[in-house]
């Protein structure tokens, strides 16, 4: 063998290293799995708590309850909390001179299976008030555990949650092998994009643009449908809808700061999807409006739709072992329910009747011992809820200029509110009912104790 032929085999392994190499380089910066944590460190320890809370999709309302319920379980009912969307303050008033702490919160969500184990680390930190260095140390642990699904089920999942949602917005014969191309698409576009530090800051845009013009170049002209309601299912993941009800969830609860910054947050990624149609639209031309409506599947499919949501979710999200079951359960309650509310208060007002029920019936099943946390269940129910896809088409037909956006957006708008009530309504109901039962119990062990 030559040298030459010597020598480029030597540079072949150390190009392909170079490349891995600047390819890690483009990857966003994630925070250090290693939480710093001070021993006996109670207020470290809550407000390393609080950020995780806040990445696993839960109002700051119930965030800072749960923080101030801690406290006081660890003897420290002094502590001043106060907990933002993108942080947590804990002032400190024993410190000399008194201190205020700021513990900054991860911007990115948690997993199904990180948020289980969030909310098993908090149940066992009240039951066992474990000591904050351990409680620490099991976040850090949790932070850092890989997914347990590869890329391929990964995209799998995105195409099952595409299909399913679909399914049960627009279920039309002719569009759902659009759904799975366009979900397998999605699925990969963001598998790699959040890889990348540069896309993934306008990954929304970039997508919302993609899927559209594949929508109105190629589609379009062979599926006589609405583009818009054939591209929302794909933007699942981007769709703000959960971002919004916590926020008016928050802003009923009277966090008025937090409420108010969340929902600008999520109008804003609304804005960004809408601009990505846009100006796919643009550029492919406006479509024509569809000469005859698409043939409808029957009343069976939103049923079918959910089954694969559910399939999607475990996938996608990487929900924990035998979880799947139960994430069905959350998902038919809350569609449920909301057909019950459709019967009894208009669809305006279904989500309403929809939070009511669903969130007293999470809350009951997350008592079995077999159930996985009441987090992964109601997040699932939450997006099944939010009407975040009506947002999208209606603020993509105000850009458009088509005739009804604007009664399309207040109906969204209205929807959130009434599902946000809900949602109160719900959690206080569940925790009235929960007082009572311990109550009760307490009164007859007091009774068997005296006689």
């Amino acid at each position: 063998m030559s040298t030459s032929d010597e020598e480029g085999e030597r540079q072949v392994p150390g190009f392909v290293a170079r490349a891995l190499g600047a390819f890690q380089a483009l990857r966003p910066e994630t925070k250090s799995d290693t939480i710093a944590d001070d021993g006996n460190d109670i207020p470290a320890m809550l407000g390393e708590l609080g950020g995780s809370l806040l990445a696993s999709s839960q109002a700051t309302s119930d965030v800072e309850a749960t923080l101030n319920h801690l406290a006081a379980r660890y003897e420290r009912p002094d502590l001043r909390i106060f907990v933002l969307p993108t942080l947590i303050l804990i002032e400190d008033p024993h410190s000399a001179p008194a201190q205020t702490v700021i513990f900054p919160a991860d911007q990115n969500a948690l997993r199904l299976d990180q948020a289980g184990a969030v909310e098993r680390l908090v149940r066992r930190a009240f039951t066992q008030t474990t000591p904050p260095d351990v409680v620490v140390a099991g976040l850090g642990r949790i932070r850092s555990q890989p997914a347990r699904f590869g890329p391929v089920l990964t995209v799998v999942g995105y195409t099952l949650l595409t299909l399913g949602f679909g399914m049960v917005l627009n279920p039309t014969v002719t569009a759902l092998p659009v759904y799975l191309v366009l979900g397998a698409i999605v699925g990969t576009i963001v598998l790699v994009g959040n890889r990348i530090a540069t896309l993934s800051l306008i990954l929304p845009v970039v997508t919302a643009f993609t899927v559209t013009l594949l929508i109105s170049v190629l589609v379009r002209p062979l599926v006589h449908d609405d583009v818009l309601r054939l591209v929302a299912p794909s933007l699942v993941s981007f769709l703000p809808g959960l971002t919004l009800t916590i926020a008016a969830v928050e802003l009923t609860s009277g966090q008025v700061m937090a409420g108010a910054s969340r929902l600008v947050y999520g109008i804003a990624r609304l804005g960004l999807l809408t601009f990505g149609v846009f100006a796919g639209i643009t550029v492919a031309g406006a479509p024509p409006a569809p000469a005859t409506a698409p043939t409808q599947l029957g009343a069976w499919a939103p049923w079918i739709g959910i089954v694969l949501v559910s399939f999607g979710y475990y996938l996608y999200s990487a929900a924990p072992r035998r979880s799947l079951i139960w994430i069905l359960y959350a998902l038919v309650v809350a569609y449920s329910a909301q057909l019950l509310g459709n019967l009894l208060v208009g669809a305006e007002l279904s989500g309403l009747i929809g939070a009511l029920i669903v969130i007293p019936a999470v809350t009951l099943a997350g008592r079995l011992r077999a159930a996985p946390s009441t987090a992964i269940m109601l997040t699932c129910a939450y997006w099944l809820l939010v009407p975040g896809a009506m947002g999208f088409i209606g603020l993509s037909e105000a850009a458009a200029g088509t005739a009804g956006a604007t009664s399309t957006i207040l109906r969204t708008f209205g929807s959130l509110t009434a599902i946000a009530i809900g949602m109160v309504l719900g959690a206080g109901m569940s925790r009235d009912v929960m007082a009572v039962s311990r109550g009760w119990r307490r009164a007859e062990h007091s009774e068997r104790s005296d006689g």
